[in-house]
């Protein structure tokens, strides 16, 4: 079938507006009608060249929602008519982590730009149209049935979108990665979509203070609004001075929400002893910082990586649903701005400004 998308053609330049040609579902793959999605920083490394080694013409697109149109023979969990969230980390269903319920740790990921079996399901005058991931900017996507998540018909699907990314990389990162308690304190580097969820990961688990720190008032403000007790603007504040203050000895954990290297420092700097620094904001290719083995020996601190917010999609996206029905996250919220899928340039403009904590496009 035909379908429409926003196709990157080289970095740095806009994107051109084309009609591709979409296979038809495979053995366990669904088509979807897509609804929403969100406009993530992981895109925008593509978009602007930071990240080198992506295929192109190339659809973006990581985080979004939609409807499933049709299903390809084998899918058993999925029918026509159901609303799903996507995850970019389908389960191959056969390796050790997709069996522990960890797909973003896969080993049988798709090569950059393909899709399952290393394949495109775009074509453009008879040429491949690579992936990057389940390329939700495209009108319909074909994907594995393991990576469309259902969830129920009567929450707001163009909210659901964030569940896809910024809310379960946030959120898990506290609850799973972290693992932080009830009174233990953290401090979330970077008040974007990611960070934003970092915090309510953070008032659901009970710790204080939490912590929200950026160099944006307009971040900061927003931080507060989602759970933040307190925030330091790195512009215009002592960050260990501050840190002090508010905690004596330190935080328990640090989330690094910015693909930020220093705030990745900093972050390790201002930890307890015994506490935890989890990374998942993505720096540049070859972005690199200092590691002092004293700290992390004599304080028994720890540093970490967190993946997609160490979560099992089809288990949490779920939940997730339910927390915000319940009103215990916002959702709705964190969407800065709408945008038309031929505005998809003007979403990552204001991204890479810093102007949102998530743009959406709506299809």
């Amino acid at each position: 079938m035909l379908i429409t998308a926003p196709v990157l053609i080289k970095p740095k330049e806009n994107m051109q507006m084309l009609e591709l040609d979409l296979a038809e579902p495979r053995f366990g793959e669904v088509r979807v009608k897509m609804v929403a999605s969100g406009v993530c920083h992981s895109c925008l490394h593509a978009y602007d060249g930071s990240h080198t080694g992506i295929p192109m013409p190339i659809v973006l697109g990581d985080e979004g929602s939609g409807i499933i149109d049709a299903v390809g023979a084998g899918v058993s969990h999925l029918e026509k008519g159901d609303h799903v969230v996507i995850s970019w980390a389908p389960s191959c269903n056969n390796c050790k982590y997709c069996n522990l319920g960890f797909p973003a740790l896969c080993l049988n990921t798709p090569a950059i730009g393909k899709t399952t079996g290393d394949v495109t399901m775009f074509q453009h005058n008879g040429k491949d149209v690579h992936h990057y991931g389940p390329s939700t900017y495209g009108s319909y996507i074909v994907l594995p049935e393991s990576a469309a998540v259902k969830i129920r018909k009567d929450f707001p699907l163009e909210s659901a979108a964030l569940i896809g990314c910024s809310v379960a990389t946030g959120f898990g990162a506290v609850v799973n990665t972290a693992g932080l308690r009830a009174g233990q304190s953290v401090a979330v580097f970077g008040c974007g979509g990611v960070g934003l969820n970092a915090i309510q990961g953070a008032v659901a688990t009970g710790a204080y203070p939490i912590i929200g720190v950026d160099v944006l008032d307009s971040k900061l403000e927003m931080a507060r609004h989602f759970g933040a007790t307190h925030t330091i603007n790195l512009s215009k504040q002592d960050l260990d001075a501050e840190i002090k203050k508010l905690t004596g000895n330190g935080v328990d954990a640090s989330i690094i929400a910015v693909g930020n290297s220093k705030a990745m420092e900093q972050g390790l700097a201002i930890l307890a002893k015994q506490g935890i620094e989890v990374v998942l904001g993505l720096p540049g290719q070859g972005d690199k910082f200092p590691v002092d083995p004293w700290l992390l020996m004599g304080g028994e601190r720890k540093i970490v990586g967190s993946r997609y917010g160490s979560s099992n999609p089809l288990v949490e996206f779920p939940k997730l649903v339910e927390l915000a029905v319940s009103g215990r996250i916002k959702i709705e919220e964190l969407v800065t701005k709408r945008y038309d899928l031929d505005e998809a340039d003007e979403a990552f403009r204001s991204l890479a400004a810093g102007e949102q904590a998530r743009g959406l496009i709506v299809f």
